[in-house]
């Protein structure tokens, strides 16, 4: 059975930030989906995050691409493959244009990125935005944050609860436009009837657990009014930060994959009606 997708966004300025660096957007035709968070400051971070976005989205809508220079990522899949030139891209987009505009130098931005093409989701990760799978009522964290917190959990220098009490939680260890060489991490896994893939910068993940995000994606009934409560809920936590998150849910039933060997045959998503 073929696979439709249904898409909801939003973003917010949030309670404390003067203006919103995040961005977000997406091809419905194509299954590309992209969250960033801008950083660098004065209206930087907002230029750089948009810059990311349209970059990604513009790679998949109007060239072929191409995977050759990427002999790095070889031994990943196809798919996963595309989606890392794409973001490349996008970094040197970023490095380009803050060449050429030097009051914006230093500016970066991180990136989650999904793409569906038959029957699989290819992932991208840079920075500490997050990408979640809701799968059969279970939260599972698809993304490892590159932040300097996270980091030490990693090592057990602190516990998870120490590192969300953290005065460092907001140093990121990788961002697009920092370095010329930055690479995502990848995944891909094939998709099936009733997943919801989350797309969420970590404005939402200061003021909402995965506990609450579970529960408002199993019990609210459309996706337009899911996005909108962990919005809500990060503002009523203090919205600290911009808040953005994406959500993706695949209709119709179990995933088919047309062709696992060749993105050419990709078959793009039908609409959801």
């Amino acid at each position: 059975m073929s696979l439709s997708l249904e898409v909801a966004g939003r973003s917010d300025v949030g309670r404390v930030r003067p203006s919103n660096e995040d961005y977000f957007g997406y091809d419905e035709q194509l299954g590309v989906f992209v969250v960033c968070d801008g950083m660098g400051g004065h209206a930087a971070g907002e230029v750089a995050s948009q810059i990311a976005v349209d970059t990604v989205l513009s790679f998949f809508r109007q060239r072929k691409p191409s995977v050759e220079e990427h002999a790095l990522l070889d031994d990943a899949p196809l798919g996963a493959r595309l989606l890392a030139e794409a973001v490349k891209k996008a970094n040197d987009a970023i490095l380009d244009y803050a060449e050429e505009h030097k009051n914006t130098s230093g500016m970066g931005t991180t990136l989650v990125a999904a793409r569906f093409c038959n029957g699989l989701f290819s992932i991208a990760n840079v920075g500490d935005s997050r990408i979640y799978l809701f799968r059969e009522g279970q939260l599972l964290q698809l993304t490892e944050d590159h932040s300097l917190v996270m980091e030490q959990v990693r090592r057990g220098m602190i516990t998870l609860e120490q590192a969300k009490r953290s005065s460092a939680q907001n140093i990121i260890t990788r961002a697009l436009g920092t370095d010329e060489s930055t690479l995502p991490d990848l995944g891909e896994f094939p998709a099936q009837g009733g997943d919801v893939l989350l797309l969420t910068t970590d404005g939402v993940l200061r003021h909402v657990d995965d506990t609450e995000i579970s529960s408002i994606l199993l019990q609210l009934p459309s996706l337009q009014a899911a996005c909108d409560t962990l919005i809500d809920a990060a503002n009523e936590g203090g919205g600290e930060d911009n808040s953005t998150c994406l959500l993706v849910r695949v209709r119709n039933g179990v995933a088919k994959v047309e062709s696992a060997e060749s993105d050419e045959a990709c078959v793009p998503a039908a609409l959801a009606p």
